[in-house]
């Protein structure tokens, strides 16, 4: 009953939108997520199944699959439907379905993943393991949004699976005060937190663009740099100490998926894959001289010693290139 997962796909229905099976596009090939999923405030889920024990240490997993799809994009997200749906023969396009689903008419990266959610299904006559509902509960109080489910499958006569699906935590009695504990938690982490969410407008030459965060700013910047042609080592030179890791060089001209195929041969390990700290995706990379590179995308403000400062070093772009006509302006900022 674990490995048919209609009755499953059925229960989620409503709330949440599968978007992969065995999903484990990373270095370590063996490791997959069970279920892949977004619910309708465009959180990432990670789903896992077990059927055979306790579910001993599937949360310790389950929270390294978290981690790993922290920063998946939304165009990757589409990708990986696409996939998801052709190898089922199922006839839908992956955008369409997807933007319907959560009701967008276009996508928004800056809406989309802001939490990656947890749900530990377990489909056993036993029941979890008193340490993996410690642990769950405590992680709970963080703010992580870890669910453990137990299901029970019935073979239906007419050849169907029916689930009799029971929240084991959060307990249906205290779900509404474990959420407004959660919800204090983040609002305390965010009153922390000094991330900064303004947008912005960006005006290269006679292209204009709204609505940017600061990465996808830089990016814009940068590119239309190169396109009136600068070269990558030119840019990277204006800011000693650390202009070399703007940019990662590849030798020869690759297109994205050859990219991020060296970058997991490359890749030391870690939570987050090299390609993920980089503009990989399709259109992204840049060709210069025979070669490939590709920007970072790690910006933010106010960062230590001025490094990745996305609002500094595009005032030091706009003085050092003053022909490429570079022009930026903060359209709004969130509280």
């Amino acid at each position: 009953p674990a490995k048919d997962r209609t009755a499953l796909f059925t229960y989620f229905r409503d709330t949440t939108l599968v978007i992969s099976e065995e999903f484990g596009e990373w270095g370590d090939s063996r490791r997959r997520i069970d279920l892949l999923a977004v619910d309708k405030d465009a959180n990432l889920i990670v789903i896992e199944l077990k059927s055979s024990f306790d579910g001993t240490h599937m949360d310790l997993q389950a929270i390294r699959y978290a981690a790993m799809i922290s920063t998946l994009t939304f165009e990757k997200l589409i990708s990986t439907h696409a996939q998801y749906l052709e190898k089922n023969e199922i006839q839908k396009d992956a955008k369409e379905e997807i933007l319907t689903f959560l009701g967008w008419s276009e996508p928004d990266e800056d809406r989309f993943g802001r939490e990656v959610k947890i749900v530990l299904a377990l489909a056993s006559n036993q029941g979890f393991s008193k340490e993996l509902t410690t642990a769950v509960m405590w992680l709970n109080n963080f703010g992580i949004d870890i669910k453990c489910v137990h299901l029970r499958p019935y073979r239906h006569p007419n050849d169907g699976v029916l689930l009799d699906v029971r929240n084991i935590i959060p307990l249906p009695e205290t779900a509404e005060y474990q959420v407004e504990i959660q919800e204090k938690g983040r609002r305390a982490r965010a009153f922390r937190s000094s991330k900064d969410h303004t947008k912005y407008k960006v005006t290269v030459g006679d292209e204009s663009y709204m609505g940017l965060s600061k990465n996808r700013m830089m990016y814009h910047i940068i590119s239309h740099i190169l396109s009136d042609g600068e070269s990558p080592k030119a840019i990277a030179d204006i800011f000693p100490g650390w202009g070399h890791l703007l940019f990662h060089k590849f030798e020869g001209e690759l297109n994205s998926e050859q990219v991020r195929e060296c970058f997991m041969q490359d890749d030391p390990g870690g939570t987050v894959p090299r390609s993920n700290r980089f503009f990989s995706d399709e259109d992204e990379p840049f060709q210069y001289e025979g070669d490939t590179y590709v920007l970072s995308n790690q910006w933010g403000s106010n960062t230590p010693k001025g490094r990745f400062d996305a609002i500094k070093t595009a005032q030091l772009l706009q003085e050092k290139f003053p022909h490429s006509d570079i022009k930026f302006e903060p359209i709004n900022s969130s509280d």
